[in-house]
């Protein structure tokens, strides 16, 4: 989770694809698919621009955390105005903007703080066959995998992760005997000897 005194411009033509987002006027994650069977996704949109890209839950899980660190990190560091909590209405509840296109699953992310601007800046990359050599995670080296950058100010970063908690936590619902996710077909739980309880499941 590297702090970034200064952030290098995004220039020429590369052999990998950088889609840079300065000034996104959303960037969220979001999901497709009924509980239980959901594809989570992180949309970013600028202007007319938008780009999707696929992403596990825990994924969701890791960054909505260590941004909430970075955040505080910086407010610490460099006096940032950091606030603990974003009001509801500046959080984002709408649905993922359609078509949902994948232009990648996201392998590795990248965190980091760009002082010239007081963005937060998020950076995912494609998912690679081998390992990613660390030193291409925010950078704007020519050889890597696809990306996407996403500059945001710490009141966005926060209100992003507060709405990735919102999403991860809107499955299915827990046993309240063995805190595995229920099924709505019906629910085998370790605590009743693997009995199968019919369970009436609402959906978030």
């Amino acid at each position: 989770m590297p702090i970034m005194p200064r952030w290098p411009r995004v220039e020429g033509v590369m052999s990998r694809v950088i889609h840079v987002f300065r000034k996104p006027d959303r960037f969220v994650a979001g999901t497709v698919g009924e509980p239980g069977d959901r594809t989570f996704y992180l949309q970013a949109s600028e202007d007319v621009r938008t780009i999707s890209v696929t992403i596990e839950k825990q994924q969701v899980v890791v960054l909505a955390e260590r941004l909430g660190a970075l955040l505080e990190e910086v407010a610490s560091r460099f006096g940032a105005d950091v606030p603990e909590h974003v009001p509801d209405d500046l959080v984002d509840t709408e649905p993922l903007g359609v078509p949902v296109e994948e232009e990648f699953r996201v392998g590795t992310m990248g965190l980091g703080w760009d002082a010239d601007s007081g963005a937060v800046v998020v950076e995912l990359l494609a998912i690679t066959e081998g390992e990613v050599d660390e030193t291409v995670v925010l950078d704007d080296t020519e050889e890597g995998p696809d990306a996407v950058r996403v500059f945001l100010t710490p009141v966005a970063a926060r209100a992003f992760a507060e709405r990735a908690d919102r999403v991860v936590n809107a499955g299915r619902k827990p046993c309240p005997l063995c805190g595995e996710p229920l099924d709505p077909a019906g629910h085998i739980c370790p605590r009743q000897n693997g009995y199968r309880r019919d369970v009436d499941v609402t959906e978030d």
